[in-house]
């Protein structure tokens, strides 16, 4: 058993339904912490996947610090990103008008009113594509006990692409952390020292984990936690086909690569063509 493993606890502590991004400290450290070059066939199958369907207008959904928009600038795309924490915006308009991608669009927007938000600034825009990754979604909770809010905001998704274009949304592999399996210091995405995770129950039912990420800094390590949805993949791919309405064609990766590839995969990545009827 690893060192993660033993970590893995169960608890029916409450916890928090708050924005954790919120924070500086821990939008710094997230910029500081994923890197701009990414992996090769990370960035490679992502542009691979919207040159193949003719996409140019991008939404990066869950823009964060904007490195995933930085590498679609310059990989030729026309980006508009949008966050809901303001934290994690201020570095993204910094490195804007450090990198002069005076083209770039960057806005605070939520996905539970995303269409309103959009048109407040873009007047009936639909986009080729629309990216919400690195585990974004996860932190939409279920405060009602009915999934209604990750429903709703991905309904609204498809709502903003244009017919044919395509959603890019992933998640962690819960299904494995669920059955003790360890959560990967390494990803596609990022390198923590370490990672912990405990599951929250409900009525004696897992519903979300709450990971706790260490960080060695010169000053020393910094910690900070997570709470996010334990979003099987049985169960998320169902929520999403039913989102379009069950007529979008449905992808789906493990951690970039293709099904079967990867024994046991940190993440998983859905894309949905919506259909174009």
């Amino acid at each position: 058993m690893s060192a993660a493993q033993d970590d893995q606890q169960q608890s029916e502590e409450p916890h928090s339904n708050g924005n954790p991004y919120s924070d500086d400290n821990v939008a710094r450290i997230c910029g500081s912490y994923i890197d701009i070059r990414r992996i090769k066939y990370y960035k490679d199958t992502l542009t691979g996947i919207l040159r193949k369907h003719g996409c140019n207008r991008i939404l990066d959904a869950a823009c964060g610090t904007g490195i995933d928009s930085m590498m679609l600038i310059e990989e030729g795309f026309k980006v508009v990103s949008v966050d809901d924490s303001e934290k994690m915006l201020k570095y993204a308009l910094r490195a804007r008008e450090e990198k002069k991608y005076d083209e770039w669009i960057i806005e605070k927007g939520n996905w539970e009113s995303l269409p309103s938000d959009l048109e407040a600034f873009l007047p009936e825009i639909q986009f080729d594509a629309i990216f919400c990754l690195g585990n974004s979604f996860a932190h939409v909770l279920d405060e009602h006990g009915d999934q209604r809010t990750q429903k709703l905001c991905l309904k609204n998704f498809n709502k903003c692409l244009k017919p044919g274009g395509l959603l890019f949304i992933d998640h962690r592999n819960f299904d494995d952390i669920l059955n003790g399996g360890s959560v990967p210091n390494h990803s596609i995405y990022y390198d923590w020292h370490q990672i912990k995770s405990t599951v929250m129950l409900d009525s004696g039912k897992p519903k979300t984990v709450t990971l706790q990420y260490y960080v060695q800094e010169n000053t020393g390590m910094i910690e900070f936690s997570l709470s996010l949805y334990l979003h099987k993949l049985e169960n998320f791919t169902k929520m999403l086909d039913e989102a379009f309405d069950n007529r979008a064609k449905h992808d789906i990766y493990a951690d970039f690569k293709p099904m079967g590839q990867v024994p046991v995969p940190g993440f998983y990545i859905h894309v949905l063509e919506k259909s174009k009827e």
